[in-house]
Parts: C-alpha cells; structure tokens; sequence
C-alpha cells in the first residue's frame, strides 16, 4: 500500500513538471510580450517550403520551460540536473510535435490531438523511468492524465483568455 501511494505522488509531481514545461513558455510570453520571442528554427523553411517549427516555438519558451522544471525539482528535492533535463526533453517532445504538424500542412498553433500531448509527455516520462522510482505503469498514467487534462483545459484557458489559441 505504501509503495503505490508513493508511485501517486510522484506521478503527482511529475504531472506539475509537465505543466510547468507546458505552461511557462505561454506565461513567459505574456509578461514577456515580444522580447527575447526569437524563433527556434529562425524562421527557415524545411525542404517542403513550409516552416520547420513555426514561430510560436521561440528560444524564450524553451529556456523558461526547462528552467522552471529544474528549479521546481531541485526545491522538491529531485535534483537541478533531473529537472533541467526533464523540461527539456518535454520541449523537445512539443518541438516534435510542431515539426510533424508543419509537415502534415497544419498551421503554427493547429490543434492535433494527441500529437500535442504525446510526445512532449512521453519523452520525459522515459527519463522519469529510468531515473526515479516509477514505475512503467505509472509513467503512462501521466502521460495519459497529462493528455486528457491538456485536451480538456486548454479550450478553458482560452475562454478565459489565458491563452491565445484554444490547444
């Protein structure tokens, strides 16, 4: 009993760093306005002469998305390096995504379900895995918590006007 209320909470937590990596780059676009907004693919074209990654994938967001996770992992005490990593492999799970959907035609902040929640959830989830102890079965609840949360709040947030698209 006390081992599956410990793989809850740390499923728990690693929900939060998965909202942290998730949320920070839209919070740090709103305080932020249009500073430090440069584009991660420098707004060059892939060989399809679409857009790599669009421009609402921005340096800025990368850097405020895996800071946050590394700084709230070492406060709960899973580590800087955890955390830093953590975050960066859920951005580069969300820069996956952008690359797939900018080859599918679909524009700069399209919703895909699935495709953007997947990806930025799993990554990080297998370093999780590996790292900490969690086990498989609980990795996936995340991913799969994380999903239907995404799915299901987004369009609040932008009802609310949190956020600017409704994904």
């Amino acid at each position: 009993m006390h081992r599956e209320i410990d793989q809850l909470l740390l499923a728990g937590v690693l929900f939060v760093m998965l909202v942290l990596a998730n949320g920070m780059p839209v919070v740090a676009a709103r305080l932020l306005k249009r500073r430090w907004r440069t584009p991660v693919d420098g707004g060059r074209l892939w060989s399809d002469g679409r857009p790599v990654l669009g421009p609402s994938k921005t340096w800025r967001g990368l850097v405020m998305g895996a800071l946050s996770c590394a700084l709230f992992s070492a406060a709960i005490g899973l580590g800087l390096v955890f955390g830093l990593l953590f975050g960066v492999l859920a951005l580069w799970g969300d820069l996956l995504s952008s690359f797939y959907k900018r080859r599918l035609g679909m524009p700069s902040s399209a919703r895909a379900v699935g495709l953007d929640q997947v990806p930025e959830s799993a990554l990080p989830m297998v370093l999780a895995v590996f790292w900490l102890p969690i086990s498989w079965w609980g990795a996936a609840l995340v991913v799969v918590l994380f999903t239907l949360a995404n799915i299901l709040v987004s369009p609040l947030l932008y009802r609310l006007g949190i956020r600017r698209h409704p994904h």
